[in-house]
């Protein structure tokens, strides 16, 4: 019992141990129908020595989310809603085709959540948590 023991603290004492990796996540809110925004395409940049570089593209799940993009090495980043195409398939005119949000880091090990509250003639983002 007491090797056991032992050995659980020393595996407990590695997760401690291991940084926590920074990343990013987005929700996604349809304000206009109340509902989460499911299906927006969403692509993620760093900016290294004055050039966007693409580090990921996702789609967010039934919830409106996507639950993590991973930084790179920047400390300026953009997150890109395709939103045309959400109210397309809902044959809903929009006013916006992309919503850009760019965005520094300052701690790197911190999370970043992003939320969009959508309409088709508006949009509200903030840093959530």
């Amino acid at each position: 019992m007491t090797r056991f023991i032992q050995r659980s603290l020393a595996a407990a004492a590695l997760l401690i141990s291991v940084p926590a990796l920074a990343d990013v996540s987005v929700h996604v809110l349809d304000t206009n129908q109340g509902l989460p925004g499911q299906g927006v395409d969403v692509r993620f940049y760093q900016q290294l020595n004055g050039e966007w570089q693409l580090l990921s593209e996702q789609t967010t799940n039934a919830q409106g989310r996507i639950n993590s993009f991973a930084l790179g090495d920047g400390d300026h980043y953009r997150v890109v809603f395709d939103v045309a195409p959400f109210f397309d398939k809902q044959h809903i005119d929009s006013f916006y085709s992309e919503i850009p949000v760019e965005f520094n880091v300052t701690d790197k090990d911190a999370h970043y959540h992003i939320p969009l509250l959508l309409s088709p003639y508006a949009y509200s983002t903030y840093r959530g948590n």
